[in-house]
């Protein structure tokens, strides 16, 4: 459904905020090992949501990857759309570029109503939640 970036992203902060509540700040190996994704690809995603404001790092020996408390209460809407914009929010399910209400393609009233769902479920979310809920449930799936 997402983009592979916004998977690892999404996958990599609820393991962030697992190992925060934990005690612990994961550096990019660490995470990327969990969640079995490239290093680098990894690196390069933590990065770019830490100059964002969406996550802090620090380095050095305590070094590594965390939240502040107002962080992981951020909607996690927050990262799909540092990750892949609002286009996955407003686009036509079709492609087409003059779709609209006033010029609707066969699919605009189903797909904005999946795409107000998808936007509504996405700004109800934090990583917060996402990682207690983890946490909570040994059935779920994450890594």
């Amino acid at each position: 459904m997402f983009h592979k970036e916004t998977e690892y992203a999404l996958r990599a902060l609820v393991f962030i905020r697992v190992k925060n509540l934990e005690d612990a700040w994961p550096g990019s190996v660490a995470i990327s090992e969990e969640i079995q994704a490239p290093v680098h690809f990894i690196a390069k995603i933590l990065q770019r949501l830490v100059r964002q404001g969406l996550l802090s790092s620090q380095k050095g020996k305590r070094g590594g990857f965390y939240f502040t408390e107002e962080q992981a209460q951020q909607s996690i809407i927050k990262v799909v759309e540092a990750t892949e914009g609002n286009k996955i929010f407003t686009a036509c399910g079709m492609g087409i570029s003059q779709c609209s209400a006033e010029n609707p393609c066969p699919l605009h009233d189903r797909f904005a109503s999946i795409r107000g769902t998808l936007y509504d479920t996405l700004s109800d979310e934090s990583i917060a939640n996402l990682a207690r809920k983890y946490q909570d449930n040994p059935n779920y799936q994450l890594f």
